[in-house]
């Protein structure tokens, strides 16, 4: 039987509130909420869709590093975007500078509004750590 042997968490209140963790580690795979633009007050880079990324893609590499992980072994990962269309090829761009060569899994899709105001992106991944870093 498969269970939860680590979690990760930034510390930031809606964590608590919203009664999540930013990651859990089932055997030898890591399961990563959407990441996103943040420090304790809210969304850095107010509806700045490069600046977003960076910090966003900041955070994951935070999660992966907990784990002992490397972009390289990130198998899938889910983009969530406000105005799809505007912030398509910049959402595009930093993922794939992200990633260099690699290329995980990916769906991309469009919503009205995230969580916080002023929020464009959130990035969710799926790491295998049995995979060569």
């Amino acid at each position: 039987m498969a269970t939860i042997s680590d979690t990760f968490n930034h510390g930031v209140p809606w964590e608590a509130a919203y009664g999540y963790s930013q990651a859990l580690r089932v055997g030898d795979t890591v399961y990563v909420s959407g990441q996103l633009s943040h420090d304790d007050q809210g969304i850095v880079g107010e509806n700045d869709i490069r600046k977003q990324c960076e910090v966003t893609f900041a955070h994951l590499d935070r999660v992966l590093e907990h784990f002992g992980a490397t972009r390289r072994q990130v198998i899938r990962t889910t983009v969530i975007l406000t105005n799809l269309r505007e912030n398509f090829g910049s959402a595009a761009a930093a993922h794939s500078a992200y990633f260099g060569d690699h290329r995980p899994t990916s769906t991309t899709f469009g919503a009205v509004e995230l969580a916080l105001p002023g929020q464009v992106v959130e990035i969710g991944a799926v790491v295998l750590l049995n995979l060569p870093r």
